[in-house]
C-alpha cells in the first residue's frame, strides 16, 4: 500500500532527467565512432580489429559496470525515502567495485592471445586485436568507477555529473587518438595500439572529475564508514545484473567471433560498422530508459509503487517513438550512413557497401522490440529483480541464439541470415520482459533490506 503522495513525472520532466545521459552516452558514441573512422583509411583489418577489439574488451568491462549500475537503484530507493545517512556509502561501494574490477582485468592481460587463438581470425586482425585489447583491459577499473559515481548521482536525480565526464572524456579522446592512429610532428604513429591508448588516458581524466565531484559532495560531512553486510547486499543484487550483461554480450561476442568471423573481413568489417552506428542510436534510447529508472527507484523509495506502471508505459513510448525514427533513416539513407566506414580502394568500399547495406536494414527490424527491452529491463532492475531477467536472457540467448546462429553459418547461411536471428532473440527478450513485469514480481523485492524479502 503507497503512504506517500507521488505523480508520474510528465515527459518534460522525464527529458528533463534524460536529456545529459543522452548527451553523455551520445558522446561516449562517439568515441568509438570517431576511433572507426580514424582507423578505417588504415585498412579493413585495423577497423576489424579496432571495432570487434573494442566489444571484446566492452566484455571484460560488463561484468563490474553491471553490478555497478545497482548504485544507481540503491540511490534512487534512499533518495526517495530521503536517507542521506546511508545514502553516501553507497557511493564508496561502486568505488570498491572498481577496485576489484581493475585487479582482475589486469590478472586476464596475459591470457588474451589464447582467447584470441580461439577464434577465426586472421593472423593481422588477431594480432592487431591482441594489442588493442590487453591495452584497453588497463582501464576497466577506471571506466567502472566512472559509472559507479555518475550512477550514484543519477540515483539522485543529478545526472549532469556523468554527462560532464562523458564530454570530458570524448573531448580528450577524439583529438589524442588522431595524434596517436596517425602521428604528428614527434609523435610517431601508433595505429590501433593508439586508439587504445588514447581511450585510456582519456577514461583516466573522467575518473579523476566524478571522484573530485563526489569528494566535494561530501566535504563537512562525518565520514559513512563501510558496512559488509550493505556490501554484501551490493553485490546480492548486481551480481545478477553484471552476470546478465556479462553473459548475454558474451553469447553476442561468440556470434561475432565464430560465426561472423568465419564470414570473411568484408562481412566482420561491415557488422562493425552497422554496430557502431547503431549504438548512435542505441544509446539515447538507454539514456531514456535509464531515466525512467531513476524515476521508479525514487518512486518506490517513497512507497508510490502504484506509479510505476504508468510511468513505465510513458518511458515506453518515447523511447519506441525514437528508435522508430533511427529506423526510417537506416531505410532511407543506409549508403550515406555507411559512407564513413568504407575503406581503402574503390574495390574494398563496393565490397563493404555490398555487405553493409543489407546488414543496416536488418537492424531496422529489432529497433522497437530493443526500446521495449531496455526500458522494461531497467525498470526492473530499479526496482530490484534482477535475478529473474538474468536467468531468462541467458535462457534465450545461450539456449536458443548461439545454436541457432551456428547452424545457420553450418547450413550456409550468409551474413543476413545471421543477423536476422538477433531480431528473433530481442523480440522474444522484450516478450519475457514485458511478460514479467505485467505480473508484478517487482512489487515484492526489498531492495534496501529495510523489510524482508519476498520471493516473486
Amino acid at each position: 500500500m503507497d503512504t506517500h503522495p507521488w505523480r508520474p513525472p510528465t515527459v518534460r520532466g522525464l527529458f528533463a532527467l534524460a536529456w545529459p545521459m543522452i548527451l553523455g552516452r551520445a558522446a561516449q558514441s562517439v568515441v568509438g565512432f570517431t576511433d572507426a573512422v580514424l582507423v578505417a583509411p588504415l585498412g579493413p583489418d585495423a577497423l576489424a580489429a579496432t571495432g570487434n577489439g573494442a566489444l571484446n574488451a566492452l566484455a571484460v568491462f560488463m561484468l563490474p559496470l553491471g553490478v555497478a549500475f545497482i548504485v544507481q537503484s540503491f540511490a534512487a530507493q534512499l533518495s526517495g525515502r530521503s536517507d542521506r545517512a546511508r545514502l553516501r556509502r553507497y557511493g564508496w561501494y561502486g568505488l570498491g567495485i572498481a577496485a576489484l574490477a581493475e585487479l582482475v582485468a589486469l590478472a586476464l592481460i596475459p591470457a588474451v592471445p589464447w582467447l584470441l587463438a580461439r577464434a577465426d581470425y586472421t593472423p593481422a586482425v588477431r594480432a592487431l586485436m591482441g594489442d588493442y585489447i590487453a591495452l584497453r583491459l588497463v582501464g576497466v577499473g577506471l571506466a567502472v568507477g566512472v559509472e559507479a559515481i555518475a550512477n550514484w548521482f543519477g540515483g539522485q536525480g543529478n545526472t549532469r555529473v556523468g554527462l560532464a565526464s562523458s564530454v570530458l572524456v570524448m573531448v580528450l579522446n577524439v583529438p589524442l587518438a588522431w595524434l596517436l592512429i596517425h602521428g604528428a610532428g614527434p609523435v610517431p604513429a601508433l595505429g590501433v595500439r593508439g586508439a587504445a591508448i588514447a581511450s585510456i588516458v582519456a577514461t583516466a581524466a573522467g575518473f579523476v572529475y566524478v571522484a573530485a565531484v563526489f569528494a566535494r559532495d561530501g566535504r563537512g560531512e562525518p565520514a559513512p564508514g563501510w558496512r559488509w553486510d550493505e556490501f554484501r547486499r551490493v553485490l546480492r543484487f548486481g551480481l545478477p545484473n553484471g552476470v546478465n550483461w556479462f553473459l548475454e554480450f558474451g553469447a553476442f561476442l561468440f556470434f561475432i567471433d565464430v560465426v561472423f568471423a568465419g564470414m570473411g573481413t568484408a562481412a566482420l568489417a561491415a557488422l562493425m560498422a552497422v554496430l557502431q552506428l547503431n549504438s548512435i542510436a542505441f544509446m539515447p534510447a538507454f539514456g531514456l530508459a535509464n531515466a525512467g529508472a531513476i524515476h521508479v527507484g525514487q518512486a518506490i523509495g517513497a512507497g508510490a509503487a502504484d506509479s510505476v506502471r504508468a510511468l513505465v508505459r510513458r518511458t515506453l513510448l518515447v523511447a519506441a517513438g525514437w528508435m522508430g525514427l533511427v529506423g526510417v533513416g537506416y531505410t532511407l539513407a543506409p549508403r550515406a550512413l555507411l559512407a564513413p566506414f568504407s575503406p581503402g580502394s574503390l574495390a574494398e568500399r563496393t565490397a563493404f557497401l555490398t555487405v553493409a547495406v543489407p546488414l543496416l536494414w536488418v537492424a531496422v527490424a529489432w529497433q522497437l522490440f530493443d526500446a521495449t527491452a531496455m526500458v522494461i529491463s531497467e525498470a526492473l532492475r530499479a526496482a530490484g529483480d534482477t535475478a529473474w531477467p538474468m536467468r531468462v536472457r541467458i535462457a534465450v540467448s545461450w539456449g536458443v541464439f548461439v545454436p541457432v546462429t551456428v547452424l545457420t553459418a553450418r547450413w550456409g547461411g550468409g551474413p543476413v541470415a545471421a543477423l536476422s536471428w538477433v531480431v528473433f532473440y530481442i523480440a522474444a527478450l522484450a516478450g519475457l520482459l514485458a511478460w514479467r513485469f505485467a505480473r508484478g514480481a517487482w512489487r515484492t523485492m526489498r531492495l534496501t533490506g529495510d523489510e524482508p524479502d519476498l520471493v516473486g
